[in-house]
């Protein structure tokens, strides 16, 4: 018996309502995690008495195990039922965050983290799946409008909460904080939706496939995480992890595409919409999260800002992208979803050109303005994009489709976070030398403002030289940013091509949205 013979009625009062608190609390955990640690590595490190760089890999553990696990969603499915797996990933991520907690040391942290992001892969694409059986087609979109809420605050709070936490009482509890969370959904999730699982179909495991999926994602990740630290492809190391990668994905197409029961359903790609839609998604998120995460970077290397006053900083992009999520969700069953997601992407196009005209001496409000317009267009980012991906597919081949847009998403983020941080560091350095290279007692201009630094405030010449060249390095990591900010802007601008080569069909609502959440 197949998962599609299995249909539940729609939900109604008090339990729809608990049932989509319990999966939104389960998705604002796992959110949460992806970020909250990435501010607390220093605490972490110290306390464990490893170097800093080794304490990375707390972030790069659980990104590979939760990366392999997450297009697994669609096979374990339909071995385990929905529900069944849901519920065991909640229980799990709680005993795992709990262990990570406890870790006495740093290998034992690894572990704990890699069981931790193993356990989370089916839990996001599932919450979609769940939530989408339990409200009327017709109310679809708005249930997953609401949801998505949940993962535009997570990844916001995660760093604000880790660092307050780091700061003020002890690393652990960034861990500990699921307890109590997920224990609630948990039980939420039993009492609600103990008696809607799906049916079981004992598909065989393609272990070769599996193996294959490990190998490259774990080289690849490895490879993109420890890039910019072993100085990219001067490193015998980064270049044997890329030829492995890049070996054994060729191998993995190969094999999945002949399969008889494949680990992961490429054959999803053969459909427009999927491919236009993942792609455009994952490519527009990798540039989110890159930018993400160098924004608060800048601010905090080169402008002199706290973590917690960077992590302020992006705050406001929760505003508009609260407030407007639940209009994007009433009007997209009515509203062709290439025209929401096209001026979405016109949204982050202005909102990364107003970033790349900043100036050194940038104030908070110029800062937190395109933070506040990028609301909009989060708002309407997830859910458009999503709803064209999945549009047209049936029931069952939603878990799959869910799950492997997701994978492609978090791949996009983990690549855009890499090439951001190691961009910023060339363009930066291309920058010093146009700066500096005129430097020099021969130049009249350059000597005067040494002797004008001299003579106001005291300084000897080397000290001087010093003051210049310190100047000369926050400009150029400045210049960086723009350019980094600037073509973000024209590839946004670029990528509508891609939604509208897509043909989502206009099928009620639930159709149309039988998707919004696979974006988070």
């Amino acid at each position: 018996m197949s998962q599609q013979n299995v249909v539940h009625p729609p939900l109604e009062g008090a339990k729809l309502v608990i049932g989509t608190i319990a999966v939104s609390l389960a998705v604002f955990m796992n959110v949460l995690d992806t970020s909250i640690a990435n501010v607390s590595i220093p605490s972490i490190s110290g306390d464990l008495g490893v170097a800093s760089d080794q304490g990375t890999w707390v972030i790069t553990s659980f990104a590979v195990a939760n990366a392999i696990s997450v297009p697994l969603t669609g096979w374990l499915t339909q071995r385990f039922g929905q529900v069944r797996l849901f519920l065991s990933s909640i229980v799990l991520f709680v005993i795992a965050s709990w262990l990570c907690g406890l870790a006495p040391t740093l290998p034992f942290l690894l572990a704990a983290r890699v069981f931790q992001g193993a356990v989370a892969g089916p839990m996001i694409p599932l919450s979609q799946t769940l939530l989408l059986a339990s409200y009327p087609r017709s109310k679809a979109p708005i249930a997953l409008s609401m949801w998505s809420m949940t993962t535009l605050i997570a990844p916001v709070a995660g760093p604000i909460l880790g660092g307050w936490i780091s700061d003020n009482i002890s690393w652990p509890w960034i861990f500990y904080v699921n307890i109590p969370v997920g224990i609630a959904a948990a039980l939420a999730t039993f009492a609600i939706f103990r008696d809607r699982d799906s049916a079981i179909r004992k598909a065989p495991i393609d272990t070769v496939g599996l193996a294959l999926l490990v190998i490259w994602v774990g080289s690849l990740q490895v490879m993109l995480d420890k890039g910019k630290d072993l100085d990219w492809f001067n490193s015998t190391t980064i270049v044997v992890l890329t030829l492995i990668a890049v070996i054994a994905l060729a191998f993995f197409i190969v094999w999945e595409l002949t399969a008889e029961h494949p680990v992961v359903d490429l054959s999803l790609f053969k459909l427009r919409n999927f491919t236009g839609g993942t792609i455009a998604l994952s490519i527009g998120y990798g540039l989110y999260f890159g930018n993400l995460v160098l924004l608060p970077l800048w601010l905090q290397t080169d402008i002199g800002y706290t973590a917690t006053d960077a992590g302020l900083v992006m705050a406001p992009v929760g505003v508009f992208a609260i407030l407007l999520s639940p209009v994007t969700g009433k009007f997209l069953p009515r509203t062709d979803p290439r025209k929401i997601a096209t001026a979405a992407f016109l949204v982050f196009a202005l909102c990364f050109w107003m970033r790349s005209r900043y100036t050194t001496g940038v104030d908070t409000f110029s800062l937190m303005m395109p933070t506040l317009i990028q609301g909009i267009g989060m708002a309407g980012f997830f859910i458009p994009l999503v709803s064209i991906t999945l549009s047209g597919l049936p029931g069952h081949r939603i878990p799959a489709a869910s799950g492997l847009s997701n994978f492609v998403r978090i791949m996009c983020g983990g690549i855009g976070t890499s090439i951001f941080s190691t961009a910023w560091e060339h363009r930066s350095i291309v920058h010093h030398a146009q700066l500096v290279e005129q430097a020099n007692a021969y130049n009249p201009t350059f000597a005067s403002s040494v002797g004008q630094m001299m003579g106001a405030a005291g300084l000897d010449q080397s000290q001087a030289y010093g003051l210049y060249n310190s100047m000369a390095t926050q400009q150029a990591a400045q210049l960086g940013v723009n350019d980094l900010f600037y073509l973000s802007a024209g590839i946004f601008v670029a990528l509508i091509a891609l939604i509208w080569i897509t043909k989502p069909e206009r099928a009620g609502g639930g159709d149309s949205a039988a998707a919004a959440s696979a974006a988070h």
